[in-house]
């Protein structure tokens, strides 16, 4: 069966590489502002992405702010140094902070011709293959037991969880997030171990993986610079 063909893209990227430092809520809410200014047409792009180091949190779905423990995995977050947010796309609880790269895809939609799936796997393959190019076996697929597990998530060597997406829809545009972490993930496993255990899900710590882990002394902004071509399309 052929692969279907990419998703169009007319004229350049507009890409935001945000230097200033955000606290976790108004970070997210910046996620929301760029969609639904594509959507409304406010930018002209039809593509729009945004690379940020973010302050230390620990961002949840709607869906966990229902669960009997989410105030308690609040505390706990607090208490491990993480603001406990809302995130306004789905999945699981994630944790990262500035030594992370977050990253934001905002595509032009119209009358819901873009598939979510097919979305996730598009924005999955050019993500391997970018980590492939920084020289990680990197691959599609969700590894048994990971935090926020997804089909589409791409992970190191079949054993490590590295990058997980997520997305939300509005009439005229889409927004797919996700997370990068460049160094030690010991602090994301350890309030994860709480928050999860609050909400009573179940994780491996060890499927937590970074790139740091699987490269030697790449710099930021190589790892940065990969991620805008493959997402801008370049």
């Amino acid at each position: 069966m052929a692969s279907p063909a990419p998703l169009p893209s007319h004229g350049p990227a507009l890409i935001i590489r945000q230097e200033e430092r955000a606290d976790a809520e108004a970070d997210l809410e910046r996620s929301v502002e760029l969609l639904r200014a594509v959507a409304t047409g406010v930018i002209a792009h039809d593509r729009v992405v945004r690379l940020y180091a973010p302050a230390p949190t620990v961002a949840m779905s709607r869906r966990e702010s229902r669960l009997p423990g989410f105030a308690t995995a609040s505390r706990a977050s607090i208490a491990h140094g993480f603001a406990p947010v809302i995130r306004p796309t789905g999945g699981r609880a994630v944790a990262y902070d500035e030594t992370c790269i977050v990253f934001d895809v905002v595509t032009r939609e119209e009358d819901g011709a873009i598939d979510q799936m097919r979305f996730f796997k598009e924005i999955g393959d050019v993500l391997a293959a970018a980590l492939r190019g920084l020289g990680v076996d990197a691959r599609v697929g969700d590894v048994p037991g990971e935090y926020c597990p997804g089909e589409f998530s791409i992970n190191a060597r079949g054993a490590v969880k590295l990058v997980g997406t997520s997305q939300r829809a509005v009439r005229g545009a889409r927004l797919l997030s996700g997370m990068l972490p460049l160094a030690g993930v010991e602090r994301f496993a350890d309030v994860l171990l709480a928050v999860n255990g609050a909400l009573g899900l179940d994780w491996d710590p060890a499927t937590f993986g970074s790139l740091g882990a699987e490269t030697s002394g790449l710099p930021r902004a190589t790892a940065e610079d990969a991620l805008i071509a493959a997402l801008a399309g370049r």
